[in-house]
């Protein structure tokens, strides 16, 4: 391996890691804005989920495309394209005044957002071998927990001192910066042997490379009917409805049934966004030693135990910070560790496919999250029944992934 490509590497996770804290900076900011924007906008929180659905939505659709774009023609152009789509759906959010001129623009940046994780993670998981591969993406996912802790810290200030409007103006600016970026230093994989810069003297070959043919027909067929692939999606449904429930609520919870001002609430994001860093950092690279499915269902498990001290706390301050850094450090590991999966059961060729074609299952917990968490919001004046139903996904979200079978052999590979 020469130094050079591994500098190159280095650079390619470098770059990916900024067009992931951009991405979910954008897609975070809403949670955050929402006790400033609720009375701005005259929402209720059905009307404030439906927002958020609007991205969603258009992200669940778009995604497995992007997937599929990025096995054909390299991450390096899908990327920029949709870097500025994110840019200019963020910057027009800036300037809605009514409920559907939130929806359209939200909906704009879901399109650009989504090539921003199955894109990438497609990117870094051809620039490193499965033994580090967890690692890799959990490095990468610094980026979501770094996002959420400096927004939760920046945006109380902005919005004191400007408005909530100029916090998407100054993201959108970002993402556009990033689009030049990714043209500049971002590349789709490596053209020699596969290579891992956290490791010297691996060489494991990968034949891919954009010129390449890649697999069609029956590949993709083989990927849609295997088991392993709807048990994994069904379970990455379930524990992504659990954590949205939290992550989208979570400062209007602080604000309206525990008391806490916008600048406090906001800093329980914060706490939890710098607990996500700390288990991305963690927990991904105990999964490579441990195996994937052990690392997510106890990392599911310990997620509703969070959620469950988030109910129990109350005002009790040293109880409620506990719950949010468990929930944050092990929430924070969801993304990389089913993420992981693709590289895992599905050869390298169809693995930008099968990140995408997960998307909807994602996108659908999401809106589902959003959906049931406004509504009984609404009518029972209180989050602590979607609280509950948090849990009881993630329940359900550690047990499907216990069925998935063991790679052995690399028979679940042949795929």
């Amino acid at each position: 391996m020469s130094k050079g490509r591994s500098c190159q590497a280095w650079i390619i996770l470098g770059v990916c890691f900024l067009d992931v804290f951009v991405s979910y900076s954008i897609r975070l900011t809403f949670g955050i804005l929402l006790p400033v924007m609720i009375p701005a906008l005259h929402l209720n929180r059905t009307a404030a989920g439906a927002i958020i659905n609007s991205y969603f939505l258009v992200y669940v659709f778009i995604t497995p495309l992007t997937g599929n774009l990025t096995d054909r023609f390299g991450g390096r152009k899908i990327i920029t394209l949709f870097s500025i789509i994110l840019g200019l759906g963020a910057l027009l959010m800036g300037t809605t005044n009514q409920v559907w001129t939130a929806c359209l623009f939200f909906g704009l940046a879901g399109a650009g957002a989504s090539a921003m994780w199955a894109s990438v993670t497609t990117i870094v998981q051809r620039w490193f071998t499965s033994t580090r591969r967890g690692t890799a993406l959990g490095i990468l996912s610094t980026g979501y927990g770094l996002s959420f802790a400096i927004m939760g810290m920046l945006f109380p200030a902005l919005v004191g001192t400007f408005s909530w409007r100029f916090c998407w103006y100054m993201l959108g600016i970002w993402a556009l910066v990033m689009a030049l970026v990714n043209v500049v230093l971002l590349r789709s994989a490596p053209g020699d042997p596969e290579i891992s810069p956290l490791k010297k003297g691996e060489s494991k070959f990968t034949r891919y490379s954009n010129t390449e043919k890649l697999p069609r027909g029956n590949n993709y067929v083989k990927v849609f009917c295997s088991s392993q692939f709807w048990i994994v999606g069904v379970s990455y449904l379930l524990i992504a409805c659990a954590n949205y429930i939290v992550t989208t609520f979570m400062v209007d919870y602080a604000n309206t049934e525990l008391g806490f001002n916008f600048n406090k609430a906001s800093y329980l994001v914060t706490i939890r966004g710098l607990s996500q860093v700390v288990g991305v950092l963690t927990i991904p690279f105990i999964s490579d030693r441990i195996g994937r499915r052990m690392a997510i269902a106890g990392s599911n498990l310990i997620i509703i135990l969070g959620v469950l001290g988030l109910i129990l706390s109350g005002k009790e301050l040293p109880i409620l910070l506990t719950s949010i850094v468990v929930h944050g450090i092990f929430s924070g590991t969801v993304w990389p560790l089913y993420g992981a999966c693709a590289g895992d059961y599905f050869k390298k060729e169809v693995m930008g496919t099968v990140i995408g074609a997960w998307a909807p299952f994602y996108g659908a917990g999401a809106i589902l999250a959003h959906i049931s968490g406004g509504r009984i919001y609404d009518n029972n004046n209180s989050y602590q029944m979607a609280f509950f139903l948090a849990i009881l996904l993630g329940i359900f979200a550690a047990f499907l992934i216990l069925l998935v079978k063991k790679v052995d052999g690399g028979i679940t590979k042949s795929i």
